[in-house]
C-alpha cells in the first residue's frame, strides 16, 4: 500500500509487477495484474508510470485506471530521507463496468525512511488521496521491515472514507527473497480490518532494467 522516500538513480529503470485475488467475501471477488514502472530523471527525483493493466471485478475485466506519479526525495540524516509524492490517476478503466473510478483523481503522500539497527527499517505513509471525487480521504500507513536475502515486511494502512470510496483498514505482511542483486520476489497477504477492506493474496516480482538513457 506504501512506499519508501528512496528514487531510482538518474537514467535507471526498476520495474515492479504483481499479481494478486481479493475480495471482502472471498478471494474468488477479483484478480489484477499490476505494475509500476520507475525511471530516475534526476538526483532525488524519480517518474512511475502505475495501475492495473489487467483487472477483473464482479465478473468483467479490462484495464483499470492508470496513472503517473513524480517522487522528490531528499536526505535529512545518514539513516533517513523524506518525499514528496504528487500522483494522478486517469479515467482508462471502464467505470460502467465497475473497473474505474470514472475520473481523474489526484493524491498527496509524505514519506519518511529511516534505516534502523540490525538491518530493520521504517516507512511511514502520509497524505489526501481520491482529490477530485469531492470529500478527499486520507492515507496513512505504517511499515517495519527487515532486508537479507530472505527479508520480511509488515503494514498497518488506513485510509479514511471520502467521496471516492469508504474506509479501509489493515494489515499485510509478506517475505522477500533476493534472487539476485537486480531481482527480488515477494509474496505475501492483507487481512482487512473494516467490513469494506478486501481480505488479499499476492506474489510480486521487482527487477532493475539497467540504465536506458544518460
Amino acid at each position: 500500500m506504501a512506499t519508501h522516500a528512496y528514487t531510482v538513480a538518474p537514467g535507471y529503470a526498476e520495474l515492479e509487477q504483481g499479481t494478486r485475488a481479493f475480495g471482502v467475501r472471498g478471494l474468488r471477488e477479483g484478480t489484477a495484474w499490476e505494475f509500476n514502472l520507475k525511471v530516475g530523471l534526476a538526483p532525488g527525483v524519480q517518474l512511475g508510470l502505475f495501475g492495473p493493466a489487467y483487472l477483473r471485478v464482479g465478473g468483467e475485466q479490462g484495464v483499470g485506471d492508470l496513472g503517473a506519479a513524480v517522487k522528490f526525495s531528499r536526505s535529512v540524516s545518514s539513516s533517513g530521507a523524506v518525499a514528496l509524492v504528487p500522483a494522478v490517476t486517469l479515467p482508462t478503466g471502464d467505470d460502467a463496468r465497475g473497473l474505474g473510478a470514472g475520473r481523474t483523481l489526484g493524491s498527496l503522500v509524505t514519506v519518511y525512511s529511516v534505516d534502523l539497527q540490525a538491518q530493520w527499517h521504517f516507512d511511514g505513509n502520509a497524505g489526501p488521496v481520491g482529490i477530485g471525487a469531492g470529500t478527499p480521504q486520507w492515507f496513512t500507513s505504517l511499515g517495519l521491515a527487515r532486508g537479507g536475502l530472505v527479508g520480511v515486511a509488515t503494514e498497518l494502512f488506513d485510509v479514511t472514507a471520502g467521496s471516492a470510496g469508504p474506509k479501509q483498514r489493515g494489515g499485510l505482511a509478506g517475505v522477500l527473497v533476493t534472487v539476485a542483486d537486480w531481482v527480488v520476489v515477494d509474496a505475501g497477504g492483507v487481512v482487512g480490518l473494516t467490513g469494506a477492506t478486501p481480505d488479499q493474496v499476492f506474489v510480486g516480482l521487482t527487477t532493475n532494467l539497467g540504465r536506458i538513457f544518460k
